[in-house]
């Protein structure tokens, strides 16, 4: 078909909508089909190609695995990248670097004070202490910000979406003291692929890709007056750290890790062997007026503490 053709058939859809349509929306919708019509046209996808391509989604949509192949097509980064432009022009700059938040965070985590043991001690696993500060853009302490933590456990599972762990294992709300201080400690975590043969899967392995993700250690942290920040880091040393499917591994996310074999530090965690330990402090921009709104509103999993 000659592009006139395919623009008037475009035309007669658009002019079907009504006048009190949302006109957000129907933006939205009216270039997403105008790209998809032009798509099929420019790559000839056939009949077949196009119904198995709806049922695909339509699977990946039952199993919950867009949450998945958003990332694993770097959509999740792609917006990251969005907003860093978007603070860019609005006069932020510096600070944690964000990256992706993932589809496994579960709100309701009980809120600790100052410091938390994110693990139930039925786990496996390498003793891990991380601490540090949350401060603001001047470098000052930020007291009673909030700092939510959640990450997999030994075998690259995450409470609540794995029924065999206690709930919120892992998981934990904890809010700064006096000097901004934060502490928890926990197992250390490792990375993971997509479900084998599900969706994710099946798509990557179309492209010759692989579907692991780097140990990582996902955070929200927030503060009265400032910008919600989303962010993890990543362990240190993993092989697939700079070839994390989703896309997220980012420069400044990656702190050394510290092997600690004093045996005072040891007896005082009540470990006898040595624990892994990592520093790192947060840096929050205060709220501006002219920024993008960094708290994203989108469907998460949540239980009552």
């Amino acid at each position: 078909m000659d592009k006139i053709q395919i623009d008037t058939v475009l035309n007669r859809i658009e002019e079907a909508t009504g006048q009190h349509a949302n006109p957000r929306i129907a933006a939205i919708v009216h270039r997403m089909v105008r790209d998809l019509f032009h798509m099929i046209e420019d790559l000839d996808i056939q009949p077949e190609e196009f119904w198995s391509g709806l049922n695909f989604l339509a699977e990946a949509g039952r199993s919950g695995e867009l949450g998945l192949i958003a990332p694993g097509l770097g959509f999740d980064h792609f917006l990251d990248l969005r907003m860093d432009e978007a603070e860019s022009q609005a006069g932020i700059a510096g600070g944690t670097p964000r990256t992706i938040e993932g589809p496994l965070y579960v709100a309701g985590a009980p809120v600790a004070q100052g410091e938390a043991r994110l693990d139930d001690g039925t786990g496996e696993g390498e003793v891990l202490v991380m601490e540090g500060q949350v401060k603001d853009g001047a470098g000052q302490p930020l007291a009673n910000a909030v700092v939510e933590v959640w990450h997999a456990n030994a075998l690259g599972n995450y409470s609540y979406f794995d029924p065999t762990q206690s709930a919120f294992n892992l998981r934990r709300s904890i809010v700064t003291d006096g000097e901004g201080r934060y502490r928890f400690r926990s197992i250390m975590p490792v990375g993971y692929s997509v479900p084998p043969n599900g969706a994710t899967d099946r798509l990557l392995k179309q492209l010759d890709r692989h579907g692991t993700r780097p140990a990582h250690i996902h955070f929200f942290v927030s503060a009265p007056g400032h910008r919600k920040l989303t962010t993890q880091i990543n362990i240190d040393g993993d092989p697939y750290l700079w070839d994390d499917f989703a896309f997220a591994t980012r420069e400044g996310l990656v702190p050394p890790i510290t092997r600690v074999s004093d045996a005072a530090a040891m007896a005082a965690l009540g470990v006898d062997k040595p624990f892994a330990s990592i520093r790192f402090d947060f840096t929050l921009h205060a709220d501006q007026a002219n920024a993008p709104q960094a708290e994203v509103a989108r469907q998460r999993a949540s239980v009552a503490a």
